[in-house]
């Protein structure tokens, strides 16, 4: 996976970030979710490359990045923090602005890094989510069983750790394999590196905090900025498999937060980059590339 791109790590803000970079052009930030590392953009980011110039990280606590403290509050572990870490990778790389694409977890930094970063980021894609605060005030009974995973890794270490550690590789599949995605939608190479990063010391607990902080810290930061709203042009994509497409008008809800707003459904479920590469593509290439 990702042939041609150079592979490194680099300590910023405290913690290291593992990457891969790659291409020619304005440089575009492709953030992961959960429970993926950076290997989840191998079926996009080679033909993002021929316009851009990808950069492709593991967000801390997860894959080859650091793991640095939990912090008080899970500050460790908050938006504000994973969003830091990748605004000083793209100022060590030399991009001062950047374009920005995150789904899952990593939309919700992307989300977080754009509120707090405003003049870095040129235009916001964010893959398969609507804003943290947004999700739990809307929980209802159907929400909470699409989404229960959100309640259950909150819990206080190290029960949901515990838990997982039972049987690792059969709840990272099952994760994987849920949410209205095609279970024949990741490549084996894709799968075994996932596995690998998830067996990998304390990786169970940090992606716990990254959820415990979603649902503390991180919600103290959004109630903070709700008169905030995102300046730069945003792109919503979701699943129509998926549990967004069923319960939210999604461009509603992010045209509470941002100014200018567009995106549709994308025929797949959740994990649309790997489900749905050349809609993928297609989306991020005419996004990024418009005046």
């Amino acid at each position: 996976m990702f042939e041609g791109f150079d592979r490194q790590t680099v300590a910023v803000n405290g913690t290291t970030i593992h990457y891969v970079a790659g291409g020619e052009g304005p440089p575009l930030l492709l953030l992961h979710g959960y429970p993926q590392t950076h290997a989840m953009w191998h079926k996009v980011a080679p033909a993002l490359a021929e316009k851009f110039t990808v950069v492709a990280p593991d967000l801390r606590g997860y894959g080859d990045s650091g793991r640095p403290a939990d912090g008080e509050n899970h500050h460790g572990y908050s938006k504000r923090a994973m969003a830091a870490d990748q605004v000083a990778l793209m100022s060590h790389l030399g991009h001062e602005t950047f374009f920005l694409a995150g789904h899952d977890r990593g939309g919700r930094v992307a989300h977080r890094l754009t509120l707090d970063h405003q003049a870095r980021v040129r235009k916001l894609a964010v893959l398969d989510i609507i804003p943290t605060r947004d999700v739990f005030r809307r929980t209802d009974q159907s929400l909470a069983t699409a989404y229960y995973h959100w309640f259950f890794l909150i819990q206080p270490a190290p029960y949901p750790e515990t838990m997982i550690g039972n049987n690792l590789e059969f709840y990272l599949k099952w994760k994987l394999g849920s949410w209205g995605t095609a279970r024949d939608a990741f490549s084996d190479e894709a799968m075994a590196e996932y596995l690998r990063c998830f067996k990998l010391p304390d990786t169970v607990h940090t992606t716990c905090e990254d959820y415990r902080a979603g649902a503390t810290i991180d919600l103290e930061h959004d109630e903070a900025d709700l008169s905030t709203r995102i300046t730069c042009p945003v792109l919503a994509l979701w699943g129509e498999q998926g549990a967004l497409h069923k319960r939210y008008d999604v461009l509603a809800v992010w045209r509470d937060r941002a100014m200018d707003v567009s995106g549709r459904p994308v025929p797949c479920g959740h994990f649309i980059p790997e489900e749905a590469p050349e809609q993928t593509i297609l989306s991020l290439s005419e996004f990024f590339a418009a005046a």
